[in-house]
């Protein structure tokens, strides 16, 4: 089991930043892919990013490459989200998630392959 706790969201300007931040309970949080996800008002969640579970590889949405960067400090059991130049459009409630097992080798942009999900930090960008 891995518990998972996101904090950092709020309220922002557009072309303002903001880092959303994860923290796991688990010791182990080092040997699992994380993600990012987001859902706005009326529409699907949908993927963010996602890094491995030994950072070494990263992924991201389109809509967000460039502009967000996912990173981990795995001696603090720790998964982070830094937000750069936020649009109107990036507003939603945003979820950190850890893959369903260790050392996962799934598509990390299919929401199907974490099994743990955080309670989701809104995050609103003001036009």
């Amino acid at each position: 089991q891995v518990h998972l706790v996101e904090s950092g969201g709020g309220l922002v300007q557009a072309g303002g930043s903001l880092r959303l931040s994860c923290a796991a309970s688990r010791r182990t949080f080092s040997i699992y892919n994380m993600g990012w996800f987001r859902q706005a008002p009326g529409k699907e969640r949908e993927f963010v990013a996602a890094i491995s579970w030994s950072g070494g590889t990263t992924d991201y949405a389109d809509s967000v490459k460039g502009r967000f960067t996912i990173s981990r400090d795995n001696a603090k059991n720790t998964l982070y989200l830094q937000m750069n130049s936020l649009k109107p459009e990036d507003t939603a409630v945003y979820w950190c998630a850890a893959d369903k097992g260790p050392y996962g080798s799934g598509n990390q942009k299919n929401q199907n392959e974490y099994l743990y999900w955080g309670q989701g930090t809104q995050v609103t960008v003001s036009s």
